[in-house]
């Protein structure tokens, strides 16, 4: 089923909630070309070299430029706050650090990045007039990110007091998992996130991926929250397929 991001809130933003997801990629054309032919995204401009990606109209993911070659080609999972700067001081607190101060981009909203205890890097937006998702749970659009931990015990601690309203309030819709790296990855992998978009039929998008110049990782293999692979596009950013 379809849903929008915020149907639930009252229109208000439930702090903890997987908002957004973008990758910083080398060639953003190339990324159209991959994404566009995996998941049926059109495309429109964004700011600088970014696109945001729709599907079916709606806006679901956002491709941007990597200016600093020694940087990671990833996907980037963001959760939505009503205050970035009291949740950043909130994460200090907690063991975390922040790792880019607040940026305001226009009237957009404001953006900023952590990272917890152990390392493992995640996006902040305070919403202005930009929400984020304007659907997921569908086929090409975001459905779950799973969190790869080598301490999965205190990773629930850390993001279950930063995030107790979205994890364990009335209603939660649950869209974010931990587990322990050594689960999927070799034990030797950093703690990251992973992002899964939602397929049809997990087999046949893996083989899509391979046919496309990307890569299979992992899989398919089964999960408490669907059949998952774990792939990277053709200029490396890793992600996850999810058939359930």
């Amino acid at each position: 089923m379809a849903e929008n991001w915020a149907s639930g809130y009252g229109g208000g933003v439930r702090e903890g909630v997987p908002c957004w997801v973008d990758a910083q990629l080398p060639d953003v054309e190339a990324g159209k070309r991959f994404y566009g032919e995996l998941f049926g995204w059109t495309y429109e401009d964004a700011y600088g070299s970014s696109v945001w990606a729709r599907k079916d109209g709606e806006p679901v993911a956002a491709l941007a430029h990597k200016t600093d070659g020694r940087m990671p080609t990833v996907w980037a999972v963001h959760f939505s706050t009503p205050d970035v700067r009291a949740l950043l001081r909130r994460v200090e607190q907690a063991g975390g650090q922040a790792v880019r101060a607040p940026l305001r981009d226009g009237d957009l909203g404001v953006a900023a990045l952590a990272a917890d205890p152990e390392g493992a890097v995640f996006g902040l937006w305070q919403p202005g007039t930009y929400p984020g998702f304007g659907t997921r749970g569908t086929p090409g659009t975001f459905a779950w990110v799973q969190l790869y931990a080598r301490d999965p015990a205190a990773a629930n601690a850390f993001y279950g007091a930063l995030f107790h309203e979205a994890l364990f309030g009335p209603g939660p819709e649950p869209a974010f998992g931990r587990a322990a790296v050594a689960d999927v990855f070799p034990a030797e992998m950093p703690p990251h996130f992973l992002v899964h978009f939602r397929v049809e039929d997990c087999a046949a998008a893996a083989g899509t991926v391979r046919r496309l110049g990307g890569r299979v990782q992992a899989g398919p293999f089964g999960t408490s929250y669907g059949t998952v692979a774990v792939v990277s596009d053709n200029q490396g950013a890793s992600f996850a397929l999810l058939e359930r």
